[in-house]
């Protein structure tokens, strides 16, 4: 028998972390748990508390589409965590048993002939399945490129690397999260997800959050060794023809330092330092 019970963990993970105040509830500070409590979940999505325990416990798994929204709107989740919350409990949302981790030499081709900027391709587990010279060279200070999530929290690169270290680490996550979604019964996520939590605590807390954010396009400050700050807006581009595969480029606004350090940055590139390519092992590609 099959004892998941994913809705009932996302529900629990963000009644956790809504604050009474942000549903417009008082908090006299005698609370014995954190966030919410169930009835007043079920009082805000108007449903019994018997149906709304019976969600979380896994007892009542065919809740209705419009329960969901009243229960989104509850928790007041934005539209990422309100489309996870749907695919957890309709059905009707079908999800891909396992992303694509083979790129296509169309793909390869196109991403190399980004020679100006840094491009990757990324698979659903945050594996970098493949990358042009001025990502590899972007990231040479890690040990290893294989992929983000243990880069981020294995890696002590990582917080020389990341100005920004916590914002990486928890959209890393998120996006991660939103992947899962996507594809529930990927072994290469469950794996990922099973190494990193058993050596990282940090991201284990982060895992539980539950928190559901696809890595769209954001703009991130790193540190390279060598070129030093750099200032990129991050755009990840999907690959359709590749279900989970996205493709990755880093660009700097035109005219400023950080234009003129992805110029070194290409320099760099273009000499022959045996700069690794991405790992492409087994494990990664299972």
């Amino acid at each position: 028998m099959n004892t998941e019970n994913r809705l009932g963990d996302y529900l629990r993970a963000r009644r956790a972390a809504t604050a009474p105040a942000d549903v417009g509830l008082p908090d006299d500070g005698s609370r014995r748990v954190p966030g919410l409590r169930r009835d007043e979940v079920a009082l805000l999505a108007g449903v019994s508390t018997d149906y709304y325990i019976r969600l979380e416990q896994g007892r009542e798994r065919h809740p209705s589409e419009q329960v969901l929204r009243a229960i989104a709107g509850a928790l007041r989740l934005d539209g990422a965590a309100a489309a996870h919350l749907f695919r957890l409990g309709l059905p009707v949302f079908p999800a891909a048993a396992t992303a694509t981790a083979t790129v296509a030499p169309e793909l390869l081709r196109l991403m190399d002939g980004l020679r100006d900027v840094p491009a990757f391709i990324v698979g659903a587990a945050q594996d970098v399945l493949a990358a042009n010279a001025m990502a590899r060279e972007l990231y040479r200070g890690f040990d290893r490129y294989d992929n983000l999530l243990r880069m981020i929290f294995l890696d002590p690169h990582a917080r020389e690397f990341y100005l920004d270290w916590d914002t990486a680490a928890r959209t890393a996550v998120g996006n991660l999260r939103a992947s899962s979604s996507h594809f529930p019964q990927d072994e290469r996520i469950e794996r990922v997800v099973g190494e990193v939590s058993v050596r990282s605590p940090g991201f284990a807390g982060m895992w539980a959050r539950y928190e559901v954010r696809p890595r769209t396009h954001e703009d991130k400050r790193f540190r390279h060794p060598q070129v030093g700050e750099l200032r990129l807006h991050f755009e990840a581009l999907a690959i359709t023809s590749a279900p989970g595969q996205h493709l990755s480029v880093y660009t700097a606004a035109p005219g400023g330092g950080s234009e003129q350090a992805l110029a070194k940055l290409r320099a760099l590139a273009e000499q022959p330092t045996g700069v690794p390519e991405p790992d492409d092992t087994d494990e990664q590609n299972g």
